[in-house]
C-alpha cells in the first residue's frame, strides 16, 4: 500500500473551475476567493470577509443542510461577485481545494466543508450504526459533491493536517472513524471491530476500524474529528 502524503497547506494565484483563489496561513488557514460570474456558496457561520459588492443570498439546495448543528440550524448561502470574499473556520487545520472535472463526485465527511462553485451538485445520505461510537452512536452524515454540467470545486477543511493515499484495485488501509476527510465514490468502506483482551476470560474492550478498498483516493486528517471542536 502506498504512503499517504501531505498535501499542499498553501498556494497563490489557483485558477479553476472559473474562479481565482489563494489559500494562506498557517495555524487557521484562510480561503481567499476572486470571484467572477460563477457563485460561490457555503454554510453561512463560515464567512471572514467580502468585498461589499459581493451579494450574500440563501442557496436552494433540494433537501439540503435540513439538519441541526449544535442544536442550530445549517443552511446554505451563496455569494455572487465580481469580488472578493474569504471563509475560515474556528479550529486548526488544513484548507485545500478538490478540483472536480465535469462528471466526478467526492464523498466529504460531515463538517468537512468549508464552500465550493456553483456548478457543483449537493446531495447527502445518512450512515447509521456504532462504527461512529465517538459521536454517541448516531452515526453521521456523508456529503456527495457532484460536477455533473461543468467542472467545479469543493474547498474543504480539515482538522491538523491532511494527507492522502491513493489505492490501487482491491488495495486497503484501516483508518480510524474520525480521521478520514473524503474519498472517491469507487472507493468502498466498511466497520472492522478488533477485540482486546488481557486474558483468557478478561476483555479489555475492542477498537474501532473504517477499512477503505480501492481503487481511488482516501483523505486522512491528523486531527480526529472525534476529538477537534468547533466555535
Amino acid at each position: 500500500m502506498a504512503i499517504p502524503v501531505l498535501l499542499p497547506t498553501g498556494t497563490r494565484d489557483e485558477n479553476f473551475g472559473g474562479v481565482s483563489y489563494h489559500l494562506e496561513g498557517g495555524l487557521v488557514p484562510v480561503l481567499h476567493i476572486e470571484m467572477g460570474r460563477v457563485p460561490v456558496y457555503f454554510e453561512h457561520h463560515i464567512l471572514l470577509w467580502k468585498d461589499p459588492k459581493v451579494a450574500i443570498g440563501v442557496k436552494s439546495l433540494a433537501g439540503a443542510f435540513k439538519r441541526v448543528l449544535s442544536g442550530m440550524p445549517v443552511f446554505m448561502t451563496e455569494a455572487h461577485g465580481p469580488g472578493h470574499i474569504a471563509f475560515s473556520r474556528d479550529g486548526a487545520g488544513h484548507v485545500w481545494g478538490m478540483h472536480l472535472k465535469q462528471g466526478e463526485s467526492i464523498d466529504v465527511r460531515e463538517h468537512q466543508f468549508l464552500a465550493a462553485t456553483g456548478h457543483v451538485d449537493y446531495s447527502f445520505t445518512r450512515v447509521k450504526g456504532v462504527a461512529n461510537m465517538f459521536l454517541g452512536g448516531t452515526g453521521f452524515f456523508i456529503d456527495t459533491f457532484t460536477a455533473a454540467d461543468n467542472e467545479g470545486i469543493v474547498w474543504l477543511h480539515g482538522y491538523g493536517n491532511v494527507f492522502e493515499v491513493t489505492l490501487h484495485p482491491g488495495e486497503m488501509i484501516d483508518i480510524e472513524p474520525g480521521s478520514w476527510v473524503y474519498k472517491d465514490q469507487s472507493v468502498q468502506m466498511q466497520t472492522q471491530f478488533q477485540k482486546l483482551s488481557t486474558g483468557l476470560l478478561a476483555s479489555a474492550g475492542q477498537i474501532v476500524w473504517n477499512r477503505f478498498t480501492g481503487p481511488g483516493r482516501v483523505g486522512v486528517q491528523s486531527m480526529a474529528l472525534g476529538f477537534a471542536t468547533e466555535g
